[in-house]
C-alpha cells in the first residue's frame, strides 16, 4: 500500500487519539505535558475563547492555543488545550472525541512533542477504496476494535471537504496494526472492499527510481503536442506528450501580436515572431507527481 500520510499536526506535535488510550501511568506521573491535548480539524474561525468555554465545561483548563499563519494570523485549523489535571484532560478525550465544534467534527488527542512515534511508522497503516460516507468517526470507530489508536483520518479535499477515498490509522502497537490487516484487508465498508495494508513511506516503495514521467520547459511556442511526442518518440515509446499554455505564455503571444499588428503580419506570422523559436534550450526534468 502506498500513498504519502496526511499531516495530522505540525512537526514535533505526534498524538495518540482514542477514548481508552492515553499516556501510561509512569509517563504521567509529574510531567504536566501529558495533561495537553491536540484538537483538530477546527473552523478557521473558532478562537480560545470558544474553546475555552467548550473545554473548561470538563475540567479547570491551564491555557488554550490556537495555532495560526504567522503572516495572515489566519487559523491552520487545530490547537492545543492543556488541563491541570490529567483526569480531566482523559475525561475530555473520552466525551468530546468528534463533538461538533462550529458545525463541524473536532478531532481530538494526546499531545505528543516527541515526533519519533510517528516518523517510525511502526503500527501505521493505509486504508483505501473507502465509501465517501465514511468520516473520521466511522473510522476509528471500525478499527478501535484491535488496539488502541494514537491517530486516525479520513483524508478530504481541502476545498470541498470531500473525502478522497482513503485515509490513515496509527495504532499503539505493531501488533494491533497487523491484526487489523489480517481481519479488515478485503472486507466491505458501507458497501465496498476497501484494501488495509502496511504505510510504507515514499522512500521505502518499491520503484522509486523508475520513474516514467518527465516536465519539459522552455518550449518553443511554435511547437505543439504533436511536435512534442515527435520529438521525444526518438528515445523511446511515449504514452502521452501534452503541451499546457499557462496565462503568462498566452498573454506574451498576444502582446506580440498588436505590436505587429500595426505592420499588418498575419496572426501566424505573429506567433512566429513572438516564439523563441527551435533554437530555446528546452530544460527536461523528472517530474515529480503528488500523490492523493
Amino acid at each position: 500500500m502506498s500513498s504519502e500520510p496526511t499531516t495530522e499536526m505540525p512537526p514535533n506535535a505526534g498524538a495518540p487519539e482514542g477514548g481508552n488510550s492515553g499516556p501510561s501511568e509512569s509517563a504521567a506521573a509529574g510531567s504536566f505535558q501529558n495533561a495537553s491535548l491536540y484538537v483538530g480539524d477546527l473552523a478557521v474561525d473558532v478562537n480560545e475563547g470558544l474553546l475555552f468555554e467548550v473545554f473548561n465545561a470538563v475540567g479547570p483548563v491551564s491555557s488554550i492555543r490556537v495555532c495560526r499563519d504567522a503572516v495572515t494570523r489566519r487559523s491552520l485549523g487545530y490547537a492545543y488545550v492543556n488541563f491541570h489535571q490529567m483526569a480531566d484532560a482523559e475525561r475530555a478525550l473520552d466525551t468530546m472525541n468528534f463533538m461538533d465544534i462550529k458545525n463541524k467534527p473536532c478531532r481530538i488527542m494526546w499531545s505528543q512533542r516527541d515526533p519519533s512515534l510517528r516518523r517510525s511508522g511502526v503500527g501505521n497503516i493505509f486504508v483505501k477504496n473507502l465509501n465517501e460516507s465514511i468520516d473520521n468517526k466511522q473510522l476509528y470507530d471500525t478499527f478501535s476494535l484491535f488496539g488502541n489508536i494514537l491517530s486516525c483520518k479520513v483524508v478530504t479535499d481541502r476545498e470541498s471537504g470531500d473525502s478522497k477515498g482513503y485515509g490513515y490509522v496509527h495504532y499503539e502497537t505493531a501488533e494491533a496494526a497487523t491484526a487489523a490487516i489480517d481481519k479488515l484487508d478485503g472486507m466491505l465498508l458501507d458497501g465496498q472492499e476497501v484494501q488495509v495494508g502496511e504505510f510504507m513511506s515514499r522512500s521505502t516503495r518499491p520503484g522509486q527510481n523508475d520513474f516514467t514521467n518527465l516536465y519539459v520547459k522552455n518550449i518553443p511556442y511554435e511547437w505543439d503536442d504533436e511536435r512534442l511526442h515527435a520529438e521525444f518518440s526518438k528515445f523511446g515509446e511515449v504514452v502521452s506528450a501534452v503541451i499546457s499554455m499557462g496565462f503568462n505564455t498566452k498573454r506574451r503571444v498576444k502582446k506580440a501580436a498588436k505590436e505587429d499588428e500595426a505592420k499588418d503580419a498575419s496572426e501566424e506570422e505573429v506567433v512566429d515572431a513572438a516564439a523563441a523559436g527551435d533554437d530555446a534550450e528546452a530544460v527536461v526534468v523528472e517530474e515529480e507527481l503528488k500523490e492523493e
